[in-house]
């Protein structure tokens, strides 16, 4: 039977090279001129610090225009709460690898609920659907393509 995996996968090295785009820009920017602002990346999380919270939603801007440039989908980003300490503003943010529970558990709903002939199952960190016709799966993954999803979602093993 034809098969396929929904799979929620971020490229680290296209994260790195996004912030050090971010780093190179925040070095020529005008309004930063003075400013102590960086950004640091590490095992999935890139902390942004500066000076005020208003420049902390530039650089924000900033890297979500990079991370565009990079092909990578900013909606697999999660921002984190702004920590103030002393005179600097730092706020993480963490890019999610794999398919949680809760999220799987969404998908499956959503495609039994389209009433399509296929059987969607939890695997680990993945989803796996599988069908008679191939028609059924490419419906399927025109179904989550065209839902508003929180999480970007991307479509590996398609066997028949």
């Amino acid at each position: 039977m034809p098969s396929f995996d929904i799979v929620s996968e971020v490229d680290a090295v296209e994260i790195k090279n996004a912030v050090d785009n971010s780093v190179r820009e925040l070095e020529t920017r005008f309004d930063f001129r003075g400013v102590d602002a960086s950004f640091s990346y590490k095992d999935m999380v890139v902390t942004m610090k500066a000076d005020a919270e208003f420049q902390i939603q530039q650089m924000e801007s900033i890297l979500r225009g990079n991370l565009a440039k990079r092909n990578v989908d900013a909606d697999a980003m999660s921002l984190g709460k702004a920590e103030f300490s002393g005179k600097t503003v730092s706020r993480p943010a963490t890019f999610r690898q794999g398919i949680e529970q809760d999220f799987a558990k969404k998908l499956v709903k959503l495609i039994k609920e389209s009433k399509l002939k296929v059987q969607a199952s939890i695997q680990g960190d993945k989803v796996r659907v599988t069908g008679k016709k191939r028609d059924d799966l490419q419906a399927t993954m025109a179904l989550l393509r065209g839902e508003n999803l929180d999480q970007p979602v991307q479509f590996n093993n398609f066997r028949d």
